[in-house]
C-alpha cells in the first residue's frame, strides 16, 4: 500500500502502525511460531498468508480486518526478545484484533508475554515491590526502556476476586498486548507517589495514572483517572484514557524506527499482483538505465572523435602529443557504466517497501 505524502515524520509513531516489543522465555520460541499457530490460522482463513525468513529469524503475515483493510506484520526474534510491527491501510483501530495474537498462542501457558523490563508481564497484574527504592528503580526503567504503555493503579481498598483480575481482558483487543498494569496496594500510596515524583506524575487514591513519556503538548492530568472501581466491570474512564494515549502521536521508542523501516522496505510476502507490479517496475528501471547509458555512450563517442581530431591537429602542427592518461584517470566505458548501474538497481529496494497493502 502506498504511504501518503503527508505521513508522519520518522521520529513519531504513524497512526497506521501498531508496535510492541517483549521477551520470550521459551528457548523454542521460533518453533512455537512456525510449528502450528500461523499455519493453523491460515488454514482457518484468519490470515491470508505468512512466511518465515529463517536466516533472519523473521516471520511475516498478512491478513484483513473489517473484510477489506489489509494489515501487514513483521515479527523479528532475537535470543531473548521479539519485536512486532504491523501496519494497516488506514489509521489503526484499537477494536481490531491484536497482531500479537496472529503470531503467538494466547493460552495461559504462553511464555512470550513478558515485558522487556525484567519481572513484568503483559496481560497480568504486576504488584509493585514493597521496597521503596526498588519500586522507584522499576518505574523509572519502565518509563525509559519499555515500548509498552504502563499504567499504575492504586487499590483504595483490598478488592475481591473480580477486582484482582487483570484489566487486560477488559481493554480493546488492540491494547491488550501493549499495556502493562502495575498495582499498588492500599498501604503503598505514599511510597508509590514518592517513586513517581521523579517522573513528574502522581496517582490519586483509588485512581490510576499513565507513566511518561507523554506525547508532546500534553500534561499528566490528561492521563490521570481519579477513581477506578475494581469490581470486574469495565473501567470506562481508564479505558478511554489508555485508548487516547495509545492513539496520540508519540516519539518512536528505542529502535522502533528501524523496525518500521524494515517492515516497509524489506517486506517480502507479496501477492501475485504485487509481484507483477514489482517486475514491471524493475523492467521500467532497467529501460531507463539503458536509455541513459545509450545517451552516455553517444556522448562518449562524440568526445572521443573530437579528441582524435585534436590529436590529428597536434600532429599536423608538429606539437608534441599530450601524455596518455593512466588507467585510474581513464573514464569507464559505456559498457562498464551500464554494468555498474544494473548492479545498483539490483541492490536498490523496491518501492513496494514504501508501504503496506
Amino acid at each position: 500500500m502506498p504511504i501518503s505524502s503527508t505521513a508522519p515524520s520518522p521520529t513519531s509513531i504513524p497512526s497506521t502502525v501498531w508496535q510492541a516489543r517483549g521477551r520470550h522465555v521459551d528457548s523454542a520460541a521460533a518453533d512455537v511460531l512456525r510449528a502450528s499457530h500461523l499455519r493453523q490460522l491460515k488454514e482457518e482463513g484468519v490470515v491470508d498468508d505468512f512466511q518465515e525468513l529463517p536466516e533472519e529469524r523473521v516471520f511475516e503475515a498478512r491478513w484483513r480486518v473489517e473484510g477489506e483493510v489489509t494489515v501487514r506484520a513483521r515479527l523479528t526474534l532475537t535470543d531473548e526478545e521479539w519485536v512486532l510491527v504491523a501496519e494497516a491501510e488506514r489509521a489503526w483501530n484499537p477494536a481490531w484484533p491484536s497482531p500479537a495474537g496472529k503470531f503467538w498462542p494466547l493460552g495461559p501457558e504462553a511464555e512470550w508475554d513478558h515485558d522487556t523490563v525484567v519481572g513484568l508481564r503483559l496481560r497480568h497484574v504486576n504488584r509493585l515491590p514493597e521496597d521503596d527504592q526498588e519500586m522507584r528503580r522499576l518505574l523509572k526503567s519502565c518509563a525509559r526502556e519499555s515500548w509498552a504503555v504502563h499504567v499504575v493503579v492504586h487499590e483504595a481498598m483490598t478488592p475481591d476476586e473480580r477486582g484482582l483480575r487483570p484489566l487486560a481482558g477488559l481493554l480493546p483487543p488492540g491494547l491488550e498486548h501493549r499495556v502493562v498494569e502495575h498495582r499498588a496496594a492500599p498501604h503503598q500510596l505514599r511510597a508509590v507517589n514518592w517513586a513517581l515524583k521523579a517522573l513528574d506524575v502522581q496517582v490519586p487514591r483509588g485512581g490510576a495514572v499513565v507513566l511518561p513519556p507523554l506525547p508532546d503538548g500534553h500534561e499528566a492530568d490528561e492521563f490521570t483517572v481519579r477513581s477506578v472501581f475494581l469490581d470486574g466491570t469495565p473501567p470506562t474512564e481508564l479505558i478511554d484514557v489508555l485508548t487516547r494515549f495509545a492513539a496520540l502521536p508519540r516519539r518512536l521508542p528505542g529502535d522502533a524506527e528501524g523496525a518500521v523501516t524494515a517492515l516497509r522496505e524489506r517486506w517480502g510476502l507479496l501477492t501475485v499482483e504485487e509481484e507483477l507490479a514489482r517486475q514491471r517496475e524493475l523492467v521500467a528501471m532497467y529501460a531507463d538505465a539503458l536509455d541513459a547509458m545509450t545517451k552516455s555512450r553517444d556522448l562518449y563517442r562524440e568526445a572521443a572523435e573530437r579528441a582524435n581530431e585534436a590529436l590529428a591537429a597536434y600532429r599536423a602542427a608538429g606539437v608534441p602529443e599530450p601524455p596518455a592518461a593512466t588507467a585510474e584517470q581513464q573514464p569507464a566505458s559505456p559498457l562498464q557504466q551500464l554494468t555498474r548501474t544494473f548492479e545498483r538497481l539490483k541492490r536498490k529496494p523496491s518501492k513496494d517497501g514504501d508501504g503496506v497493502s
